[in-house]
């Protein structure tokens, strides 16, 4: 159960960047994640109402609330680094957030198998490789590696604290609401400060209207993060986290994925060998 969760998991979070990514070419970064995040709550507030998840509220929830409040600073510290670039070298890189959760697994005493541990490093791997690092003539700026560190750490970070919000189905369907509230305010603040510097909510060509024709999309981008984010609790709960983080780590692989096939993208020698490398890695993970 632990490896169809975290698959699942790669697989929605590989959608929703691959979703995410396109979307901020036309639409300002912190419009894209207050609208989704906004759709993406108003579903999980319906569920919440509809299973009673309300009797679960108790002071895990505040793990939602941290890992609501990280997210959106690991989100936007990503993309300005991939502004920054080169993004062959910042997109694999800000894979490298598995540490967080595999490192908080093994210090509560998590001793994977010399299988699963092999898996671990072959996975990882294949998973940087799987970005297209741009192994050497890509000058990368300072502040575009400090922000993806800082990215990288958020992403981690969440997964670590998301899988300790509930204990429950119904719990889960409540923490995850009050992790988009708390997008929802921390990116909301943040757009609002970003305008009164004088930067625009909306797209300069077609404003609105842009933003509108691209609902469904910011609906599916939101969905399929909290999915995530869900899948991920899951897994975690029901096996290693080390081994959680890991499979669940393989979503650039997706977003390489689906860049070839939506956009005829062709994968680099080298991400075609990571790919290769992330799936050996999975079949480890999934054996040992």
């Amino acid at each position: 159960m632990t490896a169809l969760f975290a698959l699942a998991t790669s697989l929605l979070w590989g959608l929703a960047d691959f979703g995410g990514g396109l979307l901020t070419r036309r639409t300002p970064a912190l419009t894209v994640v207050v609208v989704s995040q906004t759709a993406a709550a108003v579903v999980l507030g319906v569920i919440v109402i509809a299973t009673g998840g309300w009797s679960e509220a108790g002071p895990q929830l505040w793990f939602a609330v941290a890992a609501g409040a990280v997210g959106p600073v690991a989100m936007l510290s990503f993309y300005k680094a991939l502004a920054l670039g080169p993004m062959g070298v910042i997109s694999p890189l800000g894979s490298l957030g598995v540490a967080v959760p595999v490192s908080v697994g093994l210090i509560v005493g998590e001793r994977p198998g010399l299988l699963q541990f092999a898996g671990v490093g072959v996975a990882v791997v294949g998973v940087v490789l799987a970005g297209g690092p741009q192994l050497r003539g890509a000058p990368v700026q300072r502040r575009a590696v400090l922000l993806t560190l800082v990215a990288a750490f958020g992403f981690g970070s969440v997964m670590s604290l998301i899988a300790e919000a509930s204990t429950t189905v119904t719990g889960l369907f409540l923490a995850l609401f009050v992790q988009r509230l708390t997008n929802i305010a921390v990116g909301g603040s943040a757009l609002y400060v970003s305008v009164r510097r004088g930067a625009r909510a909306l797209p300069e060509d077609g404003g609105a209207a842009v933003v509108l024709a691209a609902l469904p999309a910011l609906v599916f981008v939101g969905l399929a993060d909290v999915a995530a984010n869900g899948t991920y609790s899951i897994a975690a709960q029901h096996g290693p986290v080390t081994v959680a983080a890991v499979l669940a780590s393989l979503y650039p692989v997706v977003t390489a994925l689906a860049a070839r096939g939506v956009l005829g993208e062709r994968l680099r020698g080298v991400q075609a060998a990571g790919a290769g490398l992330a799936l050996v890695g999975t079949v480890l993970l999934a054996t040992g």
